[in-house]
């Protein structure tokens, strides 16, 4: 109990340095951002038919004039006590818009990580079972040109696709356009986020396929492997007795560490297909100077980011009882 007890500590004061640092350097970032939230969101037009007045009490709600250290004080003793501020672009509480954006970008963050784990996780042990033949190298070469395409450009090409030329599926939104609220179906919004899912999954299959496939092929490779063909043990009973059994803790590792891949992804992609969620807030908060917002969401995901990495500890200990006993030392 003792040690679960440091465990936990020790974790929990990682996450808060996490957090303290991120913290830190995104309000830096937004600090010597050349962009203007008064010409951002107001216009250079608009700006010039105010007086000065006007001008004066927009910089006090901006917090133009602030010192920086100042600002991010007073931030960091409001996240402190549970208040995240009021997002200057929505005009709401910062919990209540990320809350609603999160429950939107869910939908596609799950669909996109359970997808792109079984899938690459699978495609990896077939094509390192069977290295150097035709599947091996079909697999392989999918891995590899997806892993090195933007996912923005792919979300461009299946939106072209399958939405302007085909007209298969929605352009954008989660939601179908002028609908009311009430009448959308959950069909509706399975629909509309059937691209995003697609392009954030395909980017993530490549990497958990290819360090999935090499891990396999070290295991096929093996002494106890060979000596189990040697047995006249059969490759299909070989893969799912002593392949799959191997393989199983890097991919956990992979697909624990896939959710930062996703969240960043997911930034892009949503701006692409216009889906209203986490990460076209993030944008927008910081296009339009949004301090409160922007640094909400950075924490937010950040914390999320490390959940997922924390479970992914917690995972290995259930399946090798090696590191379970190397972290409780």
């Amino acid at each position: 109990m003792k040690k679960t007890t440091v465990f936990l500590l020790k974790n929990f004061m990682r996450l808060i340095l996490l957090l303290l640092c991120v913290s830190i350097l995104a309000f830096f970032l937004v600090s010597v951002s050349p962009i203007d939230p008064l010409q951002a969101n107001i216009g250079q037009t608009a700006l010039g038919s105010l007086s000065q007045e006007q001008i004066a009490k927009l910089e006090g709600y901006w917090g133009v004039n602030d010192p920086p250290v100042e600002r991010y004080l007073s931030w960091a003793g409001d996240f402190i006590r549970g208040d995240m501020g009021v997002s200057l672009l929505y005009r709401q509480d910062v919990s209540s818009v990320i809350r609603q954006k999160l429950s939107n970008s869910l939908l596609l963050l799950a669909f996109a990580w359970i997808i792109s784990g079984v899938v690459g996780f699978t495609l990896g042990v077939v094509a390192g079972a069977n290295r150097n033949k035709p599947i091996d190298k079909i697999i392989k070469g999918y891995a590899l040109i997806t892993a090195s395409i933007p996912a923005f450009w792919l979300a461009l090409v299946f939106l072209l696709l399958f939405s302007v030329w085909l007209g298969m599926l929605p352009i954008g939104l989660s939601i179908p356009i002028g609908a009311d609220a009430a009448s959308v179906t959950l069909l509706d919004r399975l629909r509309h986020a059937i691209l995003p899912v697609v392009v954030l999954s395909m980017t993530g299959i490549s990497n958990i396929t290819l360090h999935t496939r090499e891990k396999m092929i070290d295991v096929m490779e093996s002494e106890y492997v060979l000596f189990a063909f040697a047995r006249g043990e059969k490759k299909r009973a070989i893969i799912f007795r002593h392949g799959l059994r191997n393989v199983m803790i890097p991919a956990i590792t992979l697909q624990f560490a896939s959710i930062s891949e996703i969240f960043g992804g997911s930034i892009l992609v949503e701006q692409v297909f216009s889906y209203p969620g986490l990460g076209q807030a993030a944008v927008s908060a910081g296009l339009g100077g949004d301090i409160p917002l922007l640094m909400g969401i950075t924490v937010i995901s950040a914390a999320i980011v490390f959940a997922g990495n924390f479970i992914a500890n917690l995972l290995y200990g259930a399946v090798d009882p090696r590191i379970r006993r190397g972290m409780e030392g």
